[in-house]
């Protein structure tokens, strides 16, 4: 189910330095990532807040050399 598929109040959104620790890479990496569209993310004032459904996808798409049936 797509993030977008489930109601807003079920979402859990992460902060950058959330998905830096979770993806063990460093927040420039992970604001990278949102300004050039390859992590979806909304903006909250001055900061962003990523999706966890959409790390995950991302984490599983980003595999290398994994055959998926």
């Amino acid at each position: 189910m797509a993030s977008s598929d489930r109601p807003l109040n079920e979402v859990v959104f992460l902060t950058v330095a959330e998905v830096a620790a979770v993806m063990r890479v460093s927040k420039m990496t992970v604001y990278r990532l949102v300004h050039s569209g390859h992590l979806p993310a909304i903006r909250v004032g001055r900061s962003f807040r990523v999706p966890e459904q959409a790390v995950q996808e991302y984490l599983r798409e980003s595999f290398v050399g994994v055959e998926t049936a």
